[in-house]
């Protein structure tokens, strides 16, 4: 069976990078693309393709969703949807059985920034899937050459077992280089041994040595985690997103949340149990 990357899809500009991304990385994994638009999910329809709710206004965006797909290199299938986001990527899942869902994140004012990332907060909880985030700016390598993956040093349990063989693929198609920051606040440092095996017990990768390590001292997180991505020059930052840490009342406490939103490279969200 080909693999699949699910792209969301709305027209606009950010939405299309995304979607060049996806079909750069598509290459080397060997998979097609399936182009997936959800009507009625409450965003806005983009000027031109008439109103969501008229038959002409559907016809419209089915006559350019298929003339995208005939656009790209790739094999690249077109998959209508009705309803809301997240029932909609449930049963794309079901259907496509994808290696990651790829979406593109909108403006970067700060309104937009938080909406965008409870969207996608709300898309893990209800659709635990490996899910690619593609920023507007702020990146130019594609396929990319240097991963970096961040853990908190606790042991963790991917969703699916499927999940465990998304990043040792994407490493093996693209020949990318994969490094491992943890961030204290303390000023002991862990034992290497320790973190890394949170790493090699869920199979993510094979061999891991411990010079791919970066322990960081910092106040915060994710200031740790930016500074670190751009000291080691990454082009893609890998982050296993907690359900203690999807299920919090305020999504913008949230450190996966936080990093959706000010991450300066593309983000691959692989989602635990725990």
């Amino acid at each position: 069976m080909t693999p699949s990357l699910v792209v969301l899809t709305d027209f606009f500009a950010v939405t299309n990078r995304a979607l060049s991304y996806a079909a750069s990385l598509a290459v080397p994994l060997g998979a097609q693309l399936v182009l997936l638009h959800v009507r009625y999910d409450g965003r806005p329809v983009p000027e031109g393709y008439g109103g969501r709710h008229t038959p002409r206004g559907e016809q419209k965006t089915d006559q350019a969703l298929l003339k995208l797909a005939a656009e790209q290199t790739i094999r690249t299938q077109v998959d209508v949807a009705e309803g809301l986001l997240p029932e909609a990527l449930t049963e794309a899942i079901r259907r496509h059985h994808p290696l990651f869902m790829v979406l593109g994140r909108h403006s970067d004012s700060m309104e937009s920034s938080e909406l965008f990332a409870s969207v996608v907060m709300d898309l893990l909880r209800h659709a635990p899937h490996p899910l690619l985030i593609v920023p507007t700016v702020g990146w130019d390598a594609c396929p990319p050459r240097r991963l970096l993956l961040a853990v908190d040093g606790e042991p963790f349990s991917l969703a699916d077992e499927d999940h465990q063989e998304v990043l040792s693929r994407l490493l093996h198609a693209t020949q990318a280089t994969l490094d491992v920051v943890h961030v204290t606040e303390e000023q002991v440092r862990p034992k290497e041994g320790v973190v890394l095996e949170t790493v090699c017990a869920n199979d993510l990768v094979s061999h891991f040595a411990e010079s791919r390590l970066h322990v960081v001292y910092s106040s915060t997180v994710v200031g740790g985690v930016l500074e670190e991505a751009a000291r080691q020059e990454a082009d893609m930052l890998v982050v296993v997103a907690r359900r203690h840490s999807l299920l919090g009342s305020l999504f913008h406490r949230s450190i996966t949340a936080q990093l959706i939103q000010e991450s300066a490279i593309p983000v691959l969200l692989l989602p635990a149990e725990d």
